[in-house]
């Protein structure tokens, strides 16, 4: 034992030094091993898989909890209510399919499905217009772009009411501006909206105004994504303007187009603000007018009767469903992602 601590003790200085740089945790070779303690302090510490769907509940749940609450639920209770009869004093009792049958032989509902159908073939007029004018929008060197961007898309951000308001008094038969600027080159007016034959067109116009600007922007932002260098092409072919349009533009425009058109085919069958505030109940066009939503109104909100006017909210929803994945079908057919 004596004779191991003289030699340890007669071991130069620097042997020493370098035996305890390797045996410390942050000398040269613990820092280099791979499993060293450095090199583990140095990982990225990595989420399980509890800990990624914890967060991903926590993004998701509000617009989760949005959805059961604003449109699941309401949709569930329609339908179950669509089942019942309400009572005369509150309250409501199970009645299966009478509703429905009730629905389908109404003499109204024809009238009202035949009215809403007209004032949505006349509603989607305006996406070929709104095409046109986002075109000539879009044209290089235009100047006060973003003028008439504003004024077109005024009306989406005004309140239906004041719309409704300045075209009653546009269609007015007595002194409406229409009517007096029809006089001024030899056409005689008429009174648009208690004429049946006129009411609905007339009605219908004022929609296609008021969602124009909105159109409009969304053609702007397809158009603007347009390679330039297509139409550059286009011009070394010798393609003109017309030309370009048809065979360039409007299928390169075309996704932006059926989006247009889905949400504007929802949208007119769910037309009411308008006929409401411009005809009134006693309109004598409103035989003529009324739609799906309206006939809804009237059982529900004045006749009281929730039942029947919950089957025909879960109809105009079967329609609404049909007529959008026949829209989605057919988009196969004509539109061009790239």
């Amino acid at each position: 034992m004596t004779d191991l601590i003289a030699q340890r003790a007669a071991a130069p200085i620097s042997e020493l030094d370098r035996g305890r740089q390797d045996a410390a945790p942050g000398g040269p070779e613990g820092s280099a091993r791979p499993g060293g303690p450095s090199a583990r302090a140095g990982r990225t510490r990595r989420r399980g898989p509890s800990q990624s769907a914890w967060w991903a509940l926590v993004f998701i749940g509000p617009t989760a909890v949005g959805l059961l609450a604003f449109y699941i639920w309401p949709t569930i209770r329609t339908l179950i209510l669509s089942f019942t009869k309400s009572g005369p004093f509150g309250g409501s009792e199970f009645v299966g399919f009478d509703n429905y049958v009730r629905l389908m032989q109404d003499p109204e509902l024809l009238g009202a499905l035949r009215n809403t159908a007209v004032y949505t073939i006349i509603a989607l007029v305006g996406i070929p217009i709104a095409v046109a004018i986002a075109a000539l929008l879009n044209t290089a060197g235009l100047r006060g772009r973003s003028v008439y961007r504003t004024l077109y898309f005024i009306p989406v951000v005004t309140m239906p009411a004041a719309i409704a308001l300045v075209w009653r008094m546009i269609y007015n038969g007595d002194y409406g501006v229409l009517n007096e600027m029809l006089g001024a080159v030899g056409i005689d007016g008429r009174s648009w909206l208690t004429d049946p034959s006129t009411a609905l067109v007339a009605i219908a116009a004022v929609g296609i105004w008021a969602g124009l600007g909105t159109n409009i922007v969304i053609f702007l932002a397809g158009l603007q994504g347009i390679p330039d260098t297509i139409m550059e092409a286009a011009d070394l072919d010798g393609a003109g303007p017309v030309r370009k349009f048809f065979s360039i533009t409007i299928p390169l425009l075309s996704p932006s187009i059926f989006f247009v058109s889905v949400i504007s085919v929802i949208g007119a069958l769910q037309v009411f603000d308008l006929i409401y505030m411009m005809l009134g109940r006693s309109n004598p066009a409103m035989p003529n007018t009324r739609t799906i939503v309206y006939l809804f109104y009237e059982a529900g909100f004045l006749d009281n009767e929730r039942g029947y006017a919950a089957a025909i909210a879960f109809l105009l929803l079967l329609i609404i469903l049909v007529l959008t994945v026949v829209q989605f079908r057919l988009q196969k057919k004509w539109v061009h992602y790239e």
